[in-house]
């Protein structure tokens, strides 16, 4: 299967740096130890894999709930996130690259629908939150 968009994150690794301040958005209390969330399209040929202890909780509990922002909201904000992720990738030796492992192919002339956009966008919510990132477009709450 072709895939247009894939994600790996290994966030244990994180966990590591002393540098970075944990905040799990009550991961150690949902008793969170693997956690992975998959959206998976055959038809679009496309396939996220989020792996990091802390975000399907955060997600459930934490982020704005599905139809809070628009797609377009959501399309422009990933197109701009993902660049910026991207270029972090591309740059090891200044951004932390056990946080920044693989790069994101999103096409904006893509229609990946809302669930996909949703959650990508959310994922960058969680990121910077989580590991105190900052990035080109603010991803606050």
């Amino acid at each position: 299967m072709k895939n247009l968009l894939y994600i790996l994150f290994a966030g244990l690794v994180i966990y590591s740096c002393s540098s970075t301040k944990n905040r799990n958005f009550g991961a150690e209390e949902a008793g969170v130890q693997n956690d992975t969330v998959r959206i998976a399209n055959d038809s679009l040929e496309y396939e996220i894999i989020i792996i990091d202890p802390g975000y399907s909780y955060f997600l459930n509990s934490v982020a704005r709930p599905e139809g809070y922002h628009s797609l377009s909201y959501l399309e422009n904000k990933n197109q701009f996130l993902v660049t910026d992720y991207n270029s972090r990738v591309r740059s090891p030796q200044l951004y932390n690259p056990n946080i920044y492992e693989m790069e994101i192919n999103y096409d904006p002339d893509i229609n990946y629908g809302y669930e996909v956009n949703y959650k990508l966008y959310n994922y960058f919510v969680y990121l910077s939150q989580k590991y105190n990132q900052r990035f080109s477009v603010p991803t606050r709450l």
